[in-house]
């Protein structure tokens, strides 16, 4: 059975992770917020309020924003897993 606290912990992970997943994705592009905001169509407010870990943006919107991204040939760094940036062309 899950505890109160494993849930608790589990959904803490997932704030965590949505506002990290958001910033990565939209520092992967080389924009910033508003640019950003104008490119795939998501208010200012929203994305400032999902940046600042005040709303959490739902699971299928980081999922196709993921997508679209990858897509479309928007990435412009790739953020590795020490945290540095590495340049990468776009196609």
């Amino acid at each position: 059975m899950i505890t109160q606290r494993v849930l608790f912990a589990f959904m803490e992970k997932r704030r965590m992770d949505c506002k990290n997943r958001i910033i990565k994705l939209r520092e992967s592009t080389g924009l910033n917020r508003k640019d950003f905001c104008k490119l795939v169509h998501i208010p200012y407010r929203t994305m400032t309020e999902w940046e600042l870990d005040n709303r959490h943006a739902p699971d299928y919107v980081l999922w196709l924003l993921e997508y679209y991204i990858r897509n479309e040939g928007l990435v412009v760094k790739e953020m590795n897993e020490g945290g540095g940036d590495s340049e990468k062309e776009t196609t």
